[in-house]
């Protein structure tokens, strides 16, 4: 007799019987169309808040791959190439090397790789580099007619040598600050491109809260189904549940761990921004080319964000058919072919 109660209290208290005593004011055909609705609408949003989210978290991730960091890099390898050219033709003079054959090689390979980094990045930066171009023209060649053509000149060789080093470091017009400048400015810009906005935050908090409305109300209709239509789980909701909980988990781990890369990668540009300004030695510039394969690695990491989005938008897409349908043809064939 007191297993019997138990078993009665159990019964009575359970959430199936919580539930069934919340919607046994309602009809059922009723409670059929309420859950279509409401599972269309719930639906529709989450999959637009998810494919936009998802959308802009790659466009971020591939313009920061493709424009903002390779700009920031190239400009850091052209000031440090820039710097270390003055280096080179400084060593010559100051150990009287100048009349070695091929001894002007290095400062040459420096100048001739800051004018390609630029060429590089002129595609992949709004910002005017014509001013800049024209300074390291003007600075390379003070330093040749310093290291070639007066190089027997002592007073004309020091001369251009003061010329080309007052190109290179006068303070805001000179090359080396004008890069900086140019290299800070693509830094903030890299940032914004990357940050999550507002709107994107208020599309994934709203993309979820729409799903587990979603999941809520298919469930709710499974076991209305069950309990007052004596039917079986229905295959179409059921698979409608798992790419909620699917579309509630997968792109948001996409993102996060797209996102952590994109932090990672600012980081490096940070340290690459910071580390280009303190001189043009061999260990800087080595420095500076190893960061920017990290910076690569670390954004080629979220390259698959973009199957990602079109899971999501046909996995979106099949989350507002498969409720709606399911619970469409029950209706049809219990409630609306009967008027």
């Amino acid at each position: 007799m007191t297993t019997t109660v138990r078993a009665d209290r159990r019964h009575r208290y359970s959430p199936a019987a919580f539930w069934r005593g919340r919607l046994s004011p309602w009809r059922t055909r009723r409670l059929l169309e309420a859950h279509l609705l409401v599972a269309f609408v719930c639906a529709l949003l989450a999959a637009t808040a998810l494919s936009l989210s998802c959308r802009q978290t790659e466009r971020g991730a591939q313009a920061l791959a493709s424009r903002e960091a390779p700009a920031v890099q190239g400009l850091a390898a052209s000031r440090l190439a820039a710097l270390r050219s003055y280096q080179e033709a400084q060593y010559l003079v100051d150990r009287k090397l100048l009349d070695v054959v091929g001894s002007g090689d290095a400062y040459r390979s420096q100048l001739s790789a800051a004018d390609q980094g630029l060429s590089r990045i002129a595609d992949r930066t709004d910002q005017d580099l014509g001013t800049v171009n024209g300074l390291l023209d003007t600075y390379g060649n003070s330093l040749n007619l310093g290291t070639s053509v007066y190089h027997d000149q002592p007073l004309m060789q020091e001369q251009k040598l003061d010329e080309a080093h007052s190109l290179l470091t006068r303070r805001t017009v000179g090359l080396v600050p004008r890069l900086e400048a140019l290299e800070t400015a693509q830094l903030r810009h890299a940032k914004a491109t990357a940050a999550v906005g507002r709107w994107q935050l208020a599309g994934w908090w709203i993309g979820e809260l729409a799903l587990a409305a979603l999941a809520s109300t298919l469930l709710s209709a499974l076991f209305v189904l069950r309990d007052r239509c004596g039917r079986d789980w229905n295959p179409y909701l059921l698979a409608a549940l798992v790419l909620t909980v699917l579309l509630a988990v997968v792109p948001l781990l996409a993102a996060s761990a797209t996102q952590h890369g994109v932090d990672a990668a600012l980081g490096d540009l940070r340290w690459i921004t910071g580390v280009s300004g303190r001189g043009g030695a061999a260990g800087a510039q080595q420095g500076v080319a190893d960061a920017s394969e990290r910076v690569r690695q670390e954004l080629a990491a979220g390259a698959w964000t973009g199957r990602v989005y079109e899971g999501t938008f046909v996995g979106g897409l099949l989350v507002v058919v498969l409720p709606a349908l399911a619970l469409a043809l029950r209706l049809d064939g219990d409630y609306w072919r009967r008027r």
